[in-house]
Formats: structure tokens, sequence, C-alpha cells
């Protein structure tokens, strides 16, 4: 009778159940594998028949079938070396089957019999709570990253002898226990009391974390644009506990969490070259899988030279700054990776770096200074809300001791605004509807007409503003939005004319740069 064990597959952003079938006849002694299943799957013919054997179990000479349902979708990785292998066991009668039911079972086997890590741990413990099983056998350096998911026993495992004999009855293996929580890390570092003078681009920047704004930096080279955005994270709220485990998901599926890590507890801060595909921007690959703007979900994106990133790179970021989502399609099927991050961009004014500058002369001439402008296009340009000036300091500047505002104050203000930003959403956010509104930038049009209420001194300026400047439709949304955001850090309920001014201010670059 086949033996079946329960384990899963990595789909995007979740993880679906394939229940693994192995039976063994009598016949020409082979393994095969069916239910489409990639080229690391069926090399684990030959890891299972090494661990099995170098683990002092027989390996049956017999003609061995595996299968994998549902056959119609792809499986991928090594994570089911151990299913298989206890598949082939309990069907040659060497471990009982009776427990397998109540476990999800998920590792790769090496050539002895231990068990490595694996990618999506965490998804996978998502899954076996969601099909209602007891617990999921890991890797025991898989474990951890699991073990942040209450209401299932997550069993570590070292080796193949240890998962026999615990099926067996012959071993107790203690679950992994983790209290998922996010607490305030107190200091940090880098902190904003290192920047000298700048005090109208910490502003922008306050503005920038208060609302989750995406920000352009220009200025020429030295005048601080990659230090000031480094020190970016250091103002941003806490994560809640969910977007902390949305994040860590996303790390369990790219791989990159270490097996002392649980639970990303900070906001990731990501700086790609600019040379990266688009594959590794967006996410992709012929496996996809989630690229920088993933990786920056819940957090900041930082891209320096923002000019020298390739056309088709910048043009991809359009989807993600709009919808706070990444999209890959491919023959087999669509992914989806969350996306939801605020970028800071950074770039000079000219090629040589100094058009404007107080120190240097520009040596680009007219044509090549609008070429390396023409790079960023005005439709990213749009979704960009606020872009700022950043100059060379002066000698007094430098001279001066850096004693300005700490990071931690800053930081007060923001959480203030973001609290009000909180309540002002609840009741969207409470109907259920998908749409999980955080801060002022995720607003549609909906909700920039009910909450962007301006006074009539306001919208007068507006109105002049638009007309001066020729924002589009996109930009002007942006810059209500902006408005709202630094009504909410001055605690202001309406949108006065001092708030549009300051936020007009933050798009005044568009004809003078672009």
């Amino acid at each position: 009778m086949p033996a079946k064990v329960l384990s899963a597959t990595v789909v995007g952003m979740s993880a679906m159940p394939v229940e693994v079938e192995v039976d063994a006849s009598l016949g020409l002694p082979r393994v095969s594998i069916v239910g489409l299943a990639d080229t690391a799957v069926q090399e684990s013919k030959e890891r299972v028949r090494s661990g099995i054997e170098n683990s002092e179990y027989e390996f049956p000479l017999k003609r061995i079938v595996v299968n994998m349902a549902p056959a119609n979708i792809r499986k991928e990785g090594p994570v089911f070396d151990l299913p298989i292998a206890l598949g082939v066991l309990a069907v040659t009668g060497q471990v009982p089957a009776e427990r397998f039911g109540d476990y999800l079972i998920a590792g790769e086997l090496s050539l002895t019999g231990e068990i490595r890590r694996i990618n999506g741990a965490l998804l996978l413990a998502i899954c076996a709570k969601a099909q209602g099983k007891r617990g999921v056998v890991l890797p025991a350096e898989s474990a951890r990253e699991a073990s942040i998911i209450d209401g299932i026993d997550i069993i570590p495992v070292a080796n193949l002898n240890e998962v026999v004999d615990f099926f067996a009855g012959r071993a107790v293996i203690e679950p992994v226990r983790y209290r998922a929580e996010v607490s305030d890390a107190g200091e940090f570092e880098p902190d904003f009391a290192d920047v000298k003078g700048q005090e109208h681009i910490k502003r922008a920047l306050e503005v920038a974390a208060a609302g989750g704004h995406n920000i352009l930096l220009i200025g020429p080279p030295g005048s601080g644009k990659t230090m000031l955005a480094s020190r970016l994270p250091s103002i941003l709220p806490l994560l809640s506990l969910d977007e902390a485990i949305e994040v860590t998901k996303v790390y369990s599926v790219a791989g990159m969490l270490s097996p002392e890590q649980s639970l990303i507890t900070t906001r990731p801060f990501r700086e790609p070259h600019h040379t990266i595909s688009n594959a590794g921007l967006i996410g992709g690959g012929s496996y996809p899988r989630p690229g920088e703007v993933s990786l920056s979900h819940n957090g900041v994106l930082f891209l320096d030279e923002f000019p020298e990133f390739s056309k088709g790179v910048l043009q991809v970021l359009r989807q993600p700054l709009e919808e706070g989502k990444v999209t890959i399609s491919r023959a087999s099927g669509s992914l989806t990776y969350p996306a939801q991050f605020t970028l800071v961009a950074a770039m000079n004014p000219c090629p040589c770096g100094h058009l404007g500058d107080r120190a240097k002369q520009c040596i680009c001439g007219p044509h090549r200074v609008q070429q390396y402008r023409g790079r960023i296009s005005g439709p990213l340009l749009d979704r960009i809300d606020i872009h700022i000036e950043v100059p060379r300091l002066s000698k007094d500047e430098l001279m001066r001791s850096s004693d300005g505002e700490t990071s931690s104050r800053i930081k007060r203000r923001i959480d203030s605004a973001r609290a009000v930003q909180g309540e002002r959403f609840q009741t969207i956010n409470s109907n259920g509807n998908g749409r999980l509104l955080v801060n002022n930038s995720h607003m549609k049009a909906r909700e920039v007409k009910r909450f962007c209420v301006l006074t009539p001194e306001a919208t007068s300026f507006l109105e002049a503003s638009v007309d001066k400047l020729g924002l589009s439709g996109r930009a002007f949304e942006r810059v209500l939005k902006v408005s709202r955001t630094i009504a909410d850090l001055s605690g202001s309920e309406r949108i006065e004319i001092e708030h549009v001014a300051e936020a007009v201010q933050y798009r005044a670059l568009d004809r003078k740069y672009i």
C-alpha cells in the first residue's frame, strides 16, 4: 500500500500543500518521480538513496514511484527530500506511518543523512496551520524562523535517524517555542545628530517619514545625500508585529534569514548598485524570487546615482510605487510580491555634479545636462512626492560641531503624526476591503478628497501653484498628500496655506531640473 506524506511548495508569497505518495513494487530497481517536478526534485532520488543507506537503513531493490499531487503545480527545490525518504522507509516497513498525517514535513537531505536548512520555512508553518495539522517537521536550522507562528508545534530535526525515532515513538523532540514581539531598540545608529547643517533637508526627510512619502535628493557630490538617506530608518516608526511578519516572510522566501533569526524587527534598508538588472530590482528569474523592491517592503529603498540606473530598470519601478506590489507573469502563471516601501533617490544636478555648486564650476554643456536629466521620465518623477535640493555645506557649517536634533526626538514627532493617521484610517481599515491604509501616501483619490480639506486661502494658493508649475494630475494629488502630512505634524485638523506652501516648495524642482 502506498505511503502518504504531506509537504508543501512555495508559490510566490504562500505555500501550497503537496501530498507525496510513495509506492514500491516488483520490477527493475529504479526510482521514478512524477508530478511536474523540477531538476532539483528529480535529483533528490540520489540524495535520498545515499541518505537512507548512510543512516543504516535499507534502500529497497524495487521499482519505486513517487507521485506529487496535485500534478498541475510545479514542484521545485530540495524540500521534498525528507518526505520522499520517509515515504520510502514507510512503504518498506522501516518506520510506522500512522503519525505522518499529523504533520507537514519538509527538509533537504545530505548524503550522510543530515538535514539541511530550507527556504520558506515560515510559509510552510502557516500552510500547516491552515491545513489543521498538529505541527511541522523542519530542519533544526530553519525551525526558529517558523516558530513565530502560534498554535502549531515546530519540530526541529538534525538528521534522518532523529525523524525516524520521532515517528516510531522512540524519541521525544521538544517543539521550538518563540514569542514574537517587537520592542523599541533604544538608541539609533547612525543618528541625525551627526549631520551638520542641512536643516531644510532634515525637515523634508521628517515629512517623508511621517507620511511614507517618496523623496528625491538632488545635489553635488559630497553634499551629504547618502549620509542623510542612511539615517532615514532611524526616525521611522517601529514595525508592528503584523508588519514584521510580512517582512520576515519575504526574507524567508528569498532564503536571507540566518539560522539564529526568527523575526525581522527593524525596517529594511536596501541600497542596490545602479548596475542592477530588472529581475534583481523587481524580482523574477526562471524560478521567480523577490527583488530589492520586495526586500524593502515596509522599509526604505535607497537608489543612489538615480539617473545611472538603466532606463528599463527605472520604468519598472512605476508599478510598485503606484500599487505597493509587484506582479511577475510567466507562462506557468503570475506571482505577486509585496513592495510597500519608501523610495529615497539621490542624483547629481548634472553629469559632473557641479551645476549650481558654489565651490566648483560645471563643465557640462546644456545638451549633456538635458540628456542626463532626461533619463528620469516625467511619469516616474510624478510618483516621487518630494524633490529637494541638497546644497554643499559652507566652510562655517563644516567647521561647526554637529549638535543637531537627535533621531529619537524627530521620531517622537513622527510617531505622533502616524498615530493621527492611524485613527483617521481606522474606519476604512476595519471594513476589510483588502486595502490597508497605514499612512497618507497610501491614500487613493477617494481618501484624498475626503481627508485633504483645504482652507479657502490654501485652495487659492494651490490653484496658482498648479498654473505656475504646470503640475500633472498625479503631481497635484501628491501635493495634497504631502500637505496632509505636514498638517498632521503640526497637529492641524485642516490644511492651512502654510502647509500647502511647504508641500509646493517640495515640487518646485519639477520645472527647474527635469
